[in-house]
């Protein structure tokens, strides 16, 4: 019996230190980037305003339940000798007040919800940025119709000004989440929904596939990325600029040249455009070598990765409709060297 206590210590530490873990996971939001708790957009802000107003109201209620069990566990507590307490059977001021105070507090956050919900559903004017985004098993496509660009796997936006997205989908339902700039909008075959937000800062943001898809859903990522204005405008305008035909220039890396041939005699452009970035089967590989993940935002873009990518995709995402080639690793190395020279 004496070893009682000794035994709860040592199975509650491991407990302890579990919370203690995970309340330090909450409190450095800017390592777990997927968080909703930071807004970096108008339309994040609305959502998170609502929130806070909603938490507070939430935490005054708590309080002042919590508060009264309390007083009247004590006052009321079992002492003895004492008398058995007066009841009291209806008390209609009582019934009164508790009947107001709940209807205000539900005014006071149906109110700022419905407002919200209005504002967040509204459609943004003529000069907002269009993008229609299509969703895959398993990667997302975004296509630009102002611009003449179709990408993958990367929404490049400018900051401050609002983006307004059209979205679908090519095979089943999907779900596009924007963790830090909007909500989340399911996307349904045949059918188009909207979203909308406008980046208040500048960089790159991961953000992911919410609604089970098949069985690399944990891997339909892709990442948003923001920039500045002018900056975007030399995005776009370097996208549309056609790449270069290295077979026809005798000073090109020959392990770039080697791949050009490659790409084309092993069939990649059968299932990926390069230029005009049209779309296709697969993503479109234009500028594939300037963005900053593959593979559906889950690999750096680095030339180790990308090679094992090409390689055999299969070894990251089973099921993943790009076939293994059958590549050497020499193969492998020109068309990275060729894709890395397109950007």
């Amino acid at each position: 019996m004496s070893q009682t206590p000794v035994r709860r210590l040592r199975l509650g530490a491991p407990v302890l230190l579990l919370a203690a873990a995970m309340l330090a996971a909450g409190c450095a939001p800017d390592q777990y980037p997927q968080t909703t708790l930071i807004p970096r957009a108008d339309f994040a802000r609305e959502a998170d305003t609502l929130m806070r107003q909603t938490l507070l109201w939430a935490t005054i209620v708590f309080v002042l339940v919590e508060g009264a069990l309390l007083f009247a566990i004590w006052k009321f507590r079992n002492r003895p000798g004492a008398a058995e307490p007066v009841q009291t059977h209806g008390n209609t001021t009582l019934e009164i007040v508790w009947t107001i105070i709940p209807a205000f507090i539900l005014a006071m956050i149906a109110v700022p919800t419905v407002r919200t919900i209005f504002k967040t559903s509204q459609r943004p004017g003529p000069g907002a940025l269009q993008v229609e985004v299509i969703g895959h098993q398993w990667w997302w496509e975004f296509r630009y119709p102002e611009l003449g660009i179709t990408t993958a796997g990367e929404l490049v936006v400018p900051s401050g000004r609002t983006v307004s997205l059209e979205m679908t989908t090519a095979d089943v339902l999907h779900s596009f989440w924007l963790p830090q700039f909007a909500g989340k909008r399911d996307v349904f075959p045949g059918r188009y929904n909207n979203l909308w937000f406008k980046a208040e800062v500048e960089g790159n943001f991961p953000a992911q596939c919410v609604e089970f898809c098949g069985v690399q859903h944990g891997r339909m990522a892709y990442r948003i990325v923001s920039v500045t204005p002018e900056a975007f405008d030399a995005w776009a305008a370097n996208f549309n600029a056609p790449p270069k035909d290295f077979t026809a220039d005798s000073t090109a890396n020959p392990l770039v040249r080697e791949g050009q041939r490659l790409f084309t005699a092993k069939g990649c452009g059968g299932c990926h455009a390069m230029y005009p970035a049209l779309p296709l089967i697969g993503p479109n590989l234009h500028h594939v070598g300037s963005r900053s993940h593959i593979a559906a935002g889950t690999l750096e873009n680095t030339d180790e990765n990308l090679a094992r990518w090409i390689k055999n995709p299969q070894e990251w995402k089973t099921g993943v409709l790009m076939p293994n080639l059958g590549l050497t690793d020499q193969e492998t190395a020109a068309i990275v060297a060729y894709l890395r020279a397109n950007q």
